[in-house]
């Protein structure tokens, strides 16, 4: 096991902590860890940092139930900072968005995001921990599961519509609107993608074995 000695703490005995969403890979929060914070995380298997303000040890959740599970530590080439990937139990800034850093301060113009439905996923979640005013997204939730519901009906028949109709253009915006009402249902109900793929990792292990019994 590496021996946290070999690690570079600061002048105050501090070390850097990226944490990072097992998830989805996203950077949810820097903190900073001293050898004692350090070792009851990995005792624990809970983020521990020392709080610089405070000049405590805090044990992210231990008060919001927002609580971080480690699945590893790394540090860098000079031992001086570390990446923490962790599984999260609700949003990872005091504010309730799911991350820290969601404040843009540049972008280079014309440069579009790249998309992923993992960062659509995190857009939902920072809506409904916020509900910005004037959101469609805001007006769903707020509305609640029965409206959310009553969407993603509408949408799944806006797609048979189109695909009846062998509209493949209309079938794909149909496709993306039903896709879009489908994550904002999850996210209501507290269902992550994490969920859903590994539903259907376990129907493909299930389908290779019938394929094998039906080969038999």
């Amino acid at each position: 096991m590496f021996d946290i000695e070999q690690l570079k703490f600061d002048e105050k005995g501090l070390i850097p902590a990226i944490v990072v969403d097992a998830e989805d890979g996203q950077v949810l929060t820097l903190a900073y860890m001293n050898k004692e914070s350090l070792r009851i995380s990995m005792e624990k298997g809970l983020t521990c940092f020392w709080s610089r303000s405070r000049q405590e040890l805090w044990l992210k959740g231990e008060t919001s139930g927002n609580y971080q599970h480690i699945v590893s530590i790394t540090a860098d080439c000079d031992r001086d900072a570390l990446t923490v990937l962790v599984r999260k139990d609700g949003p990872a800034c005091h504010t309730g968005a799911n991350s820290c850093f969601f404040e843009e301060i540049y972008r280079r113009e014309k440069e579009e995001p790249a998309f992923s439905l993992d960062g659509l996923m995190n857009l939902l979640k920072d809506r409904k921990a916020t509900l910005p005013q004037g959101s469609y997204t805001t007006y769903l939730f707020e509305k609640g599961l029965d409206k959310i519901l009553k969407k993603v009906g509408e949408e799944s028949t806006e797609v048979i519509i189109a695909g009846k109709a062998q509209d493949k253009a209309e079938t794909i915006y149909e496709i993306a609107d039903l896709a879009y009402h489908v994550l904002v249902l999850m996210v209501e109900m507290g269902i992550s993608l994490e969920d859903i793929r590994k539903e259907l990792a376990s129907r493909h292990v299930i389908d290779h074995k019938v394929k094998q019994e039906k080969m038999v």
